[in-house]
């Protein structure tokens, strides 16, 4: 960029917005019932915004609650989840957090983070964020020696992601954004590499993974990656359940994350979503033939967000739950509990932009089809935010970190 100049005509910031717009159309086209669940939090955030005026938009406007999405893809190895970060980081998306699935209940042969913009004013111009899975084959409480080789073969021989995307994503991360061909260009290629393939799935080795983990066979049974599933953010969680149940789709047992009917202020983050859909799929028989069938990997989320806690009232939620907190934001700040700002006499609330990995299992679980198999007797592999942050080759930020210098920054 020459001294002077204008800068790039589509910036990160655009480049995200139509990034998720795109996929969220890729993805209405390919889960009809997810449009229905997009158009159901829009009719329900529109009634909260008519019913509450100003406060509802006290965790964020309400054209960013429109806007907002968060996806989940899962990959296979340490090069495609790097090759990932480029891709998102042409998009201003940074990697967020450490997740461990291992140890949840059940446990999940993955490790993951969240990709999203860290700067206030660019997550409320769109705060897109994509939770990341990778698997971890070289666990043997997961997976024996024959399997490990096999997947690591099987991984080796895919591309995910072409060339031209990969570099169009360099150049874009460099210059803060692409020119309108380039950027056209770079939408093409990175939405047709989260959809969905059609090309034939090998029967047989994909029945093994899922008798380990169905999140193993979508990820390791499979030639390509895909979005498996696009999150909206609605007002109320609680009426969008009952709604989406009274239109006729199935959705899972209960919302996860904290109870929302305890007269405390709403924290963290809250989620549910409707049952997997058996979706038709091409399969490639022992035999060589060619069949259809359906395979059911893939749902629709929906969350609510509110105050973002510090490590202290994470660490009091974590052991005592929700009940154990005071009924007033006031006393959350003052205890220290959750992240505000005070602006003169007003407390504004800092929003939780992360992930809960028990919510995040418990929603993976609730659209398995396998309970999948593991041995808590063998030797876990070593995996960690250090690896990780190795393996994605640039920085993986703290959201703890983020968390207190937004609210230093504002007090300033």
């Amino acid at each position: 960029m020459t001294p002077g100049s204008l800068g790039p005509a589509v910036s990160s910031t655009e480049l995200r917005a139509r990034f998720a717009r795109a996929l969220s159309d890729l993805y209405g086209t390919e889960v009809p019932a997810y449009t229905t669940l997009v158009r159901t939090c829009e009719e329900i955030n529109a009634e909260v915004l008519r019913r509450l005026g100003p406060e509802a938009e006290r965790l964020g406007s309400i054209g960013r609650v429109t806007a907002e999405r968060h996806g989940a893809i899962r990959v296979g190895t340490a090069e495609e989840i790097a090759q990932v970060a480029r891709v998102f980081g042409a998009c201003g998306m940074h990697p967020v957090g450490f997740y461990d699935l291992r140890e949840a209940t059940p446990p999940i042969p993955v490790v993951s983070t969240a990709f999203r913009p860290v700067d206030r004013a660019e997550l409320a111009a769109n705060p897109f964020r994509v939770f990341t899975s990778v698997l971890v084959a070289d666990d043997r409480r997961f997976f024996d020696a024959d399997t490990q080789a096999r997947l690591e073969e099987f991984l080796a021989a895919r591309q995910l992601f072409p060339a031209e995307l990969l570099d169009l994503a360099d150049a874009a991360e460099a210059a803060g954004g692409l020119s309108e061909a380039d950027a056209a260009r770079f939408l093409e290629l990175a939405t047709a590499a989260f959809a969905l393939s059609a090309e034939p799935v090998d029967r047989a080795w994909y029945d093994h993974l899922e008798s380990i983990s169905s999140v193993a066979a979508d990820i390791g049974g499979v030639t390509s990656t895909h979005i498996n599933h696009l999150t909206p953010r609605v007002l109320d969680i609680d009426e969008l359940y009952r709604r989406m149940e009274a239109q006729g789709i199935a959705m899972i047992d209960r919302i996860q994350g904290p109870p929302g009917d305890t007269g405390r202020p709403d924290v963290l983050l809250r989620q549910t979503s409707f049952r997997a859909l058996a979706e038709p799929r091409r399969f490639r028989e022992v035999d060589g033939t060619v069949v259809t069938g359906e395979l059911r990997v893939r749902f629709g989320e929906v969350e609510a967000r509110g105050v973002a806690l510090t490590p202290a009232g994470r660490a009091l939620y974590d052991d005592q739950g929700l009940t154990a907190f005071p009924p007033t934001e006031a006393e959350l700040h003052a205890q220290d509990l959750a992240y505000y700002v005070e602006d003169g006499d007003v407390l504004r609330p800092i929003v939780y932009e992360d992930f809960l990995p028990r919510s995040a299992a418990g929603i993976f679980a609730s659209n398995l089809t396998s309970d999948g198999a593991s041995d808590a007797t063998q030797r876990a592999a070593a995996r960690d935010a250090t690896w990780l942050q190795d393996a994605l080759g640039r920085p993986l930020h703290d959201p703890y970190a983020l968390y207190d210098a937004e609210r230093a920054a504002a007090s300033r």
